[in-house]
């Protein structure tokens, strides 16, 4: 049963926030982490000076869990939904996958054929993108499978975006109406990581002077995009698990 079960959704917050907060705590001081139940208790300051630094540094640590709460709980969304895909994956296993991913990328590229009449070139636009989808979902399962949370993080959960952000990429460099499109988009995109995001150290100017987005580059783009967002989506996973486990 749920903490949110348990103790209602008000007391299930209550104690995510004190969990957070004793976390704070804990990088300073011992025995802050749940430690009522244990047969030394918390610690506690016992001079006035030790109890003003105590208390300070228990100020500077409110603010920051009251900003941090709101990625735990977009955390809990983002496990319920992943473990909601992994227990898909297990019961079918990694053949699995791959079988409902080729039906399904068949299906489409079938459809795109004989149904929509749409040119050899814009099939093979549907059979590369259901190629990297395919192969992208498979690598997911696996690399989720061994290595333990880490492995998950830093490998599964960037597979897992690559496998939603590259196959309308690598579509568009077989089909023109699709590039028509995504290019366009992702050069937009481009232009707002390089003036925005990638200003340290002289990435953009780097960046724009030894590479031209065109071809493959928008593959490269769109993987080097999918990477750190399957990492902070995975970070947040994490966290949601460390603050309230899974019974």
């Amino acid at each position: 049963m749920s903490a949110a079960n348990r103790t209602g959704l008000a007391g299930a917050i209550r104690i995510d926030l004190k969990r957070l907060h004793e976390t704070w705590m804990e990088l300073i001081y011992p025995r802050q982490l749940d430690a009522e139940q244990t047969v030394l208790g918390k610690w506690r300051p016992e001079t006035t000076g030790s109890r003003i630094a105590y208390w300070l540094w228990a100020g500077l640590g409110a603010p920051l869990v009251g900003l941090l709460y709101p990625l735990v709980l977009f955390g809990y969304v983002l496990r319920y939904q992943a473990s909601k895909l992994d227990s898909a994956a297990t019961r079918i296993g990694v053949l699995g996958v791959v079988v409902v991913s080729v039906v399904v990328w068949g299906a489409l590229s079938a459809l795109a054929r004989f149904q929509l009449e749409m040119t050899t070139a814009g099939v093979i636009a549907v059979v590369a993108a259901g190629a990297v989808a395919t192969a992208s979902a498979a690598l997911a399962v696996v690399t989720s499978r061994v290595g333990g949370r880490a492995s998950t993080v830093l490998v599964s959960y960037p597979l897992a975006i690559t496998a939603i952000f590259l196959p309308p990429v690598v579509a568009a460099l077989y089909s023109q109406q699709l590039a028509a499109v995504v290019f366009p988009q992702s050069e937009s995109l481009a232009e707002w990581l390089l003036d925005n995001l990638l200003t340290i150290g002289d990435i953009n100017a780097y960046l724009r002077n030894n590479y031209d987005l065109e071809g493959i580059a928008y593959v490269a783009m769109w993987f080097g995009i999918a990477v750190p967002v399957g990492w902070i989506l995975g970070t947040l996973v994490t966290l949601a698990n460390y603050v309230r486990p899974r019974d």
